[in-house]
C-alpha cells in the first residue's frame, strides 16, 4: 500500500469517525423523539425508530402547550425565525454601513472610531445585560421583536470583517465611480454591494446561527410565552415535563430539539459554497 494511499484513508478514517462522533447525539435524540413517553421513562434513551414520530410531532408542532397552554413549536419557530433573520439582516446592514463610513469617508475620528468599535468585542451581552435590559424597559419594547432585536444588531465583528473586505478593493474602482459621476451612495449600492454579495452570504450565516441560538436576550425581553423563542420553549417543556401527574414527557422534548436543529443547518447547508467562498476569495 503506498503512501498517498494510506494517507487518504487514515483522511477518510478520521472524518467518519469525526461525522459519528457529532451525529450521534442528533441521531439518539431524533429517535428517542419517536418512543412513547412510556418506553423512555422505563428504558431511557433509544437509538432506533419508535413508531411515535407523526403522533409526537404533530402534537408538538400544533397542539398548545407550556405553562399557560397558549404556544406551539410552530409558533416559537416563527418566533425563533424572525429573531434570527432580523438579527442577521440587521448585523449586516448596520456593518455595511459603518465599514463604508470608516474606509471611504477619511475624516479624522475614523481609526479612533473603528477602534473604539472593535473594542467592543470585550464587553459581550452578558456584560451589559442590565443597562440594555433597562433600556429596553424604559421605551416600553419588552415583548416586542424590536425589544428583541434592534439592542443586538450593531456588531463590531461584522464591521471588521467588511473593513477588511472593502480596503481591498481596488482604489481605481473608486476613481471610476466619481469619474462617472456616482454619487457615495450610488458607489455603495451598485458597486460595494454587488461585490460583497459572498462576504454579505458568509456573515449572515454566522449572525443567523448566533441569532437563532440566542436565550439570555430573548429569555430576559419575552415575559409571555406568545413571543418564546424555540430554545426559550425546549428549556419550558423540560420545566414542566410533568402534567398533570402524567409520566414526563421527554419525547417533545427531544422532538422540539430536533425541530430547533433544523433551520440553522439548512441555511448553512443552502449558503455553504456562498459561505466558504466569502470567508476564501481573495480576487475581488
Amino acid at each position: 500500500m503506498n503512501q498517498s494511499l494510506l494517507r487518504t484513508l487514515t483522511n477518510h478514517t478520521i472524518l467518519i469517525l469525526g461525522t459519528i462522533f457529532m451525529g450521534l447525539p442528533v441521531w439518539v435524540a431524533f429517535m428517542s423523539s419517536t418512543h412513547a413517553p412510556e418506553t423512555l421513562f422505563r428504558e431511557g434513551l433509544q437509538f432506533w425508530y419508535g413508531g411515535h414520530f407523526f403522533e409526537t410531532y404533530t402534537e408538538v408542532l400544533f397542539v398548545e402547550g407550556g405553562v399557560m397552554k397558549k404556544v406551539t413549536a410552530t409558533k416559537m419557530l416563527l418566533n425563533s425565525m424572525v429573531l434570527g433573520f432580523g438579527f442577521s439582516i440587521g448585523k449586516v446592514v448596520i456593518s455595511m454601513l459603518a465599514a463604508y463610513a470608516i474606509v471611504y469617508f477619511r475624516f479624522r475620528l475614523a481609526m479612533p472610531l473603528f477602534w473604539i468599535i472593535f473594542m467592543t468585542l470585550l464587553l459581550p451581552l452578558e456584560v451589559r445585560i442590565v443597562p440594555s435590559y433597562e433600556v429596553v424597559a424604559g421605551l416600553g419594547l419588552l415583548n416586542t421583536f424590536t425589544g428583541l432585536i434592534v439592542p443586538l444588531i450593531a456588531s463590531a465583528t461584522g464591521t471588521f470583517f467588511f473593513r477588511q473586505f472593502f480596503k481591498s478593493v481596488p482604489e481605481e474602482i473608486l476613481e471610476a465611480a466619481r469619474l462617472d459621476g456616482a454619487s457615495p451612495l450610488r458607489f455603495f449600492i451598485d458597486i460595494l454591494v454587488p461585490l460583497s454579495k459572498t462576504m454579505i452570504a458568509a456573515i449572515f450565516i454566522i449572525m443567523f446561527v448566533v441569532g437563532w441560538n440566542q436565550y439570555l436576550w430573548p429569555l430576559l425581553m419575552t415575559t409571555s410565552e406568545e413571543h418564546y423563542t424555540i430554545v426559550i420553549g425546549i428549556k419550558q417543556i423540560y420545566q414542566v415535563l410533568s402534567e398533570g401527574g402524567e409520566l414526563p414527557q421527554f419525547q417533545k422534548a427531544f422532538a422540539l430539539t430536533i425541530l430547533a436543529t433544523l433551520p440553522p443547518v439548512l441555511v448553512v447547508v443552502i449558503f455553504q459554497h456562498w459561505f466558504v467562498k466569502g470567508l476564501l476569495e481573495s480576487e475581488k
